[in-house]
């Protein structure tokens, strides 16, 4: 039996999602007449109480999307230390933006208004401009954490204040709706815009939403052109992706059950977890990258992220006798 805890990345299409692929009807969507496509960016905005929406590729590209709409070269964007678009997005900000990129030290991932407000400098012909601040909820390498809301408000106001706008990446934005039991568009109402991931645990092919204001995402469709985005007949995935907004938005509190119940298991047999609040599971284990290879060959498909520390992913193909199955496997290594 082979548990795949990697990410939620590999999720592959349920039997009723690739019905609703197989029946999509499509069209050209650069020519805007694809009606999946279409249809999916109208109940994206919806959902998230936005002005428009735009279907991307991928996360990494929604996001440097929002960058290049938010900003100008030589300005600055303010990140936390271990956001994705910093770690996981082969510097594309300075590439494709040419912006530069500041870092703020939060707890968990996530940004603390006060350390964040300091971090924002006033007009200097001697400094770059901050122009946008990013957050990323849940945070990934925090471990799933999501942004407490009141925090989420106060970053969203403060920012405004100065003049600077916020995207979110919510590549697992769903996953903090659930966790927190908010709509999706109250949990984005502080910010400008939001990109949102269909492809992990909402279990899509492929493909991400960007959502903000009508006249960003007017800017946003030519930048996603300009960077190979364009697609032709997409609406055979953007009809996967509308299957996953309809149908596997409320199951992810599936995934966060296993991962309570995972971490339970580790914990059970002596290994210490970060808390859980999502489908991440951060476990400590010393020489994490021997034991992820006897964990791998095994069958308990993990990374180790440093010397001590494996990340475990729950997802909607790894049921209650895959999380057994992980805990038993690791209670062997252990032992």
């Amino acid at each position: 039996m082979t548990v795949d805890l990697r990410s939620d990345t590999v999720t592959r299409p349920s039997p009723e999602m690739l019905q609703a692929m197989f029946s999509a009807e499509v069209g050209d969507d650069v020519l805007g007449d694809d009606p999946n496509c279409n249809a999916l960016e109208a109940e994206a905005a919806a959902l998230t109480g936005k002005e428009a929406a735009l279907f991307t590729p991928s996360g990494t590209m929604a996001n440097q999307i929002a960058i290049r709409c938010w900003t100008q070269p030589g300005d600055e964007i303010i990140l936390e230390s271990d956001a994705h678009p910093y770690h996981y997005e082969a510097a594309g900000a300075a590439v494709i933006s040419g912006v530069q990129t500041r870092l703020v030290q939060g707890e968990r991932g996530l940004l603390d208004p006060e350390t964040l407000f300091a971090a924002i400098r006033p007009y200097n012909i001697h400094f770059a401009q901050a122009a946008l601040v990013l957050v990323e909820n849940t945070a990934n390498r925090g471990g799933g954490t999501v942004y407490p809301q009141e925090v989420l408000q106060q970053i969203g106001d403060g920012c405004h204040e100065r003049g600077l706008r916020v995207h979110m990446d919510g590549a697992r934005v769903m996953n903090a709706v659930v966790a927190s039991g908010k709509s999706l568009a109250e949990v984005v109402a502080p910010v400008d815009s939001v990109s949102i991931c269909l492809s992990k645990g909402l279990g899509a092919p492929v493909g991400s939403i960007l959502a903000g204001p009508k006249d960003m995402i007017f800017r946003a469709r030519k930048v996603r052109k300009m960077l190979g985005g364009g697609m032709r007949q997409a609406g055979y995935i953007a009809a996967a992706g509308r299957y996953a907004l309809q149908h596997n938005v409320a199951r992810l509190a599936d995934d966060h059950r296993r991962a309570r119940e995972l971490a339970a298991g580790l914990n059970g047999l002596g290994l210490g977890t970060r808390p859980v609040e999502t489908n991440m599971v951060y476990v400590k284990i010393p020489g994490a990258e021997a034991a992820a290879e006897r964990l791998n060959a095994a069958g308990v498909l993990c990374f180790a992220l440093s010397d001590d520390a494996i990340r475990l992913v729950t997802h909607l193909d790894v049921d209650d006798a895959g999380i057994a199955r992980a805990v038993q496997v690791f209670g062997e290594i252990v032992g």
